[in-house]
């Protein structure tokens, strides 16, 4: 999360804790406050939801919000999250303050979740100090976790991330891979360009950083962060399930050696609004899902593939290919139609990656279709 956490839920114990949780939610109205049923009778007026036992009720709702504050003291949060937690990539901000607030304490996914973030927003709010313990904050260098969220771009092999920030924490250079001028810039010498060739034969010692869409062979300690520069134009029968649909998505993203972590969108034609396997393929994946009208799509005077097929049922003629031109500004083909018995794929490449990412989140060890 690029601002930091959005669905927040507050913890507390004791009535202190109640007050500190009444001035937070002064800043974040939407924030959810969870009390001790003893203290239900104040937590009316907060509309607090009371709980009977803390480990059971944050079980429940652990992985439903972006960021946990709890007020209380650190060993019961510890044990309370410890069961819960998976990857530090993966898992919601959780930020500790004390019953007096004087401390505001980034516990877990500190720079993906954004918990360090979080801290620093609670301390001021509150007034109290901030406690950040991740090495990269302390010692003033970047993270490359925290940078890849800031650009937004997709983490696809998160167990990279320690050996790269070694090296950041270290002084020494990355080997980087970096065509789009994303993280370049940002790094500065902590950063030193290479040829794709160097850093494929990468020996275990250097740590190195691809930014970009395909799939070379690289070893496997280089971290490989995905731009969300790749669109895909679909078109499909009604009633075409999404199963068939990824299918051919994935099928079509290996023919051209992309990977899915660099699908930012897909788009189709209007009259595909509420074709169930294709909105089910948006959530799936979690991208956004562009529509062109027939007039828009018929602007695109020259692809590759025209269909008679498609002229004659929806009045253009090209579907997936144009909805892709379209929905890439400026940029191009570069996997032209592809065809399952009820569905058509192509994949266009953005021309630049200077406005913001259509993805919300970045995310981490991604499941969507054509990972390297």
């Amino acid at each position: 999360m690029a601002t930091g956490p959005d669905r927040i839920a507050i913890w507390v114990l004791t009535p202190n804790g109640l007050d500190l949780a009444a001035r937070l939610r002064s800043q974040w109205p939407e924030a959810v406050i969870h009390c001790s049923r003893r203290l239900e009778p104040q937590g009316l007026a907060l509309a607090a939801q009371p709980f009977e036992g803390l480990m059971p009720a944050v079980a429940q709702r652990f992985r439903e919000f972006d960021g946990h504050i709890f007020i209380m003291a650190a060993g019961i949060v510890v044990r309370a999250i410890g069961p819960l937690l998976g990857h530090k990539h993966r898992d919601p901000a959780v930020v500790v303050v004390d019953d007096a607030g004087r401390f505001a304490i980034s516990l877990a996914a500190g720079h993906v979740g954004g918990a360090n973030r979080l801290a620093r927003r609670v301390a001021e709010w509150l007034g109290a100090v901030p406690v950040v313990t991740t090495a990269t904050d302390v010692n003033g260098r970047p993270a490359i976790d925290l940078l890849a969220v800031a650009l937004g771009l997709a983490i696809e092999n998160p167990a990279a991330v320690k050996g790269v920030n070694m090296a950041l924490l270290a002084g020494r250079p990355l080997a980087l891979w970096d065509p789009w001028g994303l993280a370049a810039p940002v790094l500065g010498d902590a950063g030193r360009s290479v040829a794709l060739d160097a850093l494929a034969e990468l020996a275990p010692a250097h740590a190195g950083v691809y930014i970009d869409d395909g799939c070379p062979p690289l070893p496997e300690h280089v971290l490989r962060l995905r731009p969300s520069s790749l669109v895909a134009g679909i078109g499909c029968n009604r009633g075409t399930e999404s199963e068939e649909i990824e299918d051919l998505l994935k099928a079509t993203l290996a023919e051209g050696a992309l990977s899915g972590s660099s699908l930012g969108s897909i788009a189709s034609i209007e009259l595909k609004r509420d074709e169930p396997g294709l909105l089910a393929l948006a959530r799936t994946l979690g991208v956004p899902l562009h529509f062109y009208s027939a007039e828009n799509l018929n602007q695109i005077r020259h692809v590759p593939n025209p269909s008679a097929m498609a002229a004659k049922h929806v009045g253009v003629q090209s579907v997936c290919e144009a909805a892709a031109i379209l929905a890439a500004p400026q940029g191009h083909l570069i996997v032209t139609k592809r065809k399952s018995a009820n569905a058509t794929v192509a994949i266009a490449r953005r021309a630049s990656l200077s406005s913001v990412s259509d993805r919300a989140t970045t995310p981490t060890s991604p499941g969507g279709p054509g990972r390297c």
